[in-house]
């Protein structure tokens, strides 16, 4: 399985007795499960199943959910007659026509015309035959999105490898260049303390401690295991079946980590300039994995 990113669409379509269920499904980055929903009236009561079926598939990003009724029964009003008010309406006019003398020719279509004579009502459907239209519509988006997530999660993880693999190789770099290094250092220190002492014999003993000190301090083995070991962690990490964008945001700070006191400890300006190729890679890796769930 490979990782996910957190950007991605889907929509679904059902036809069912008359009517068109449309799902759309938009999912954009974000530290934590944000759903949005917009539902017709009758589904408004599945809030709660439908946060159950995303977070299946969904563990983290903004999540705007749209479902929208169409068709000929979309509505599914029914008309009743309040026939008491329709009565009173009746009396009203009969007294009216009465009262001025006139031909009484009161019809049901005027008193129908009257307010609230005719109610539309909601009809009642039945919750289970709701949800499975719903679940189902939902449902498709949900597989669509997430095949988009798939399919840009396995470029950004193309990316990342490539990026990585080339963190990798300057690392190794900095490795063979150290010894290299040393002894420059090394050579540097016996020219500057001949000069200083002039014709006095320098003590063996004294310059292999000065060395030593230069050695220990100019010493990045720790640093360099670390980093192989944070490379290894971070391969496993785009393995795992799992949302794994935060543990990658980590470990990318404790690379960042490692490579500033490299940085400080080597203090030279060419592996200076090595140290800002890997901060480079590790700030654009770093902006991907920001997409990664």
């Amino acid at each position: 399985m490979s990782i996910k990113s957190m950007t991605g669409f889907g929509r679904g379509e059902v036809k069912s007795a008359g009517r068109t269920w449309v799902a759309e499904l938009r999912c954009v980055n974000n530290r934590y499960f944000d759903l949005k929903t917009r539902l017709p009236r009758n589904c408004t009561m599945f809030e709660e199943p439908l946060r159950k079926l995303l977070s299946s598939k969904l563990q983290r990003g903004r999540v705007d959910l749209v479902v929208n009724i169409s068709g000929e029964s979309a509505d599914l009003k029914q008309v009743t007659v309040n026939l008491d008010l329709a009565r009173s309406y009746h009396h009203a006019l009969a007294e009216i026509c009465s009262a001025l003398d006139l031909p009484e020719q009161v019809t049901a279509s005027q008193i129908a015309s009257m307010p609230d004579v005719l109610v539309r009502e909601q009809e009642n459907e039945d919750p289970e035959a709701v949800w499975l239209q719903l679940e189902t519509v939902v449902g498709e988006a949900l597989d669509r999105c997430d095949e988009m997530r798939l399919q840009e999660g396995q470029v950004l993880r193309d990316d990342l490898e490539a990026r990585l693999s080339q963190f990798s190789t300057t690392v190794e770099t900095i490795e063979t260049a150290i010894p290299t290094l040393l002894q420059q250092r090394q050579r540097t220190l016996e020219e500057r303390l001949e000069k200083l002492l002039g014709q006095v014999q320098l003590d063996p003993a004294r310059l292999a401690q000065e060395v030593a000190i230069l050695a220990d301090k100019t010493d990045v083995t720790e640093e360099i295991v670390r980093l192989r070991c944070h490379i290894k962690q971070f391969l496993a990490f785009l393995e795992e079946r799992a949302a794994v964008g935060r543990k990658l945001d980590f470990l990318v700070q404790e690379f960042l980590r490692e490579v500033n006191t490299l940085a400080s400890k080597i203090n030279d300006p060419g592996i200076a300039h090595l140290t800002v190729g890997l901060k480079s890679e590790l700030e654009k890796m770093r902006e991907q994995i920001q997409n990664i769930e």
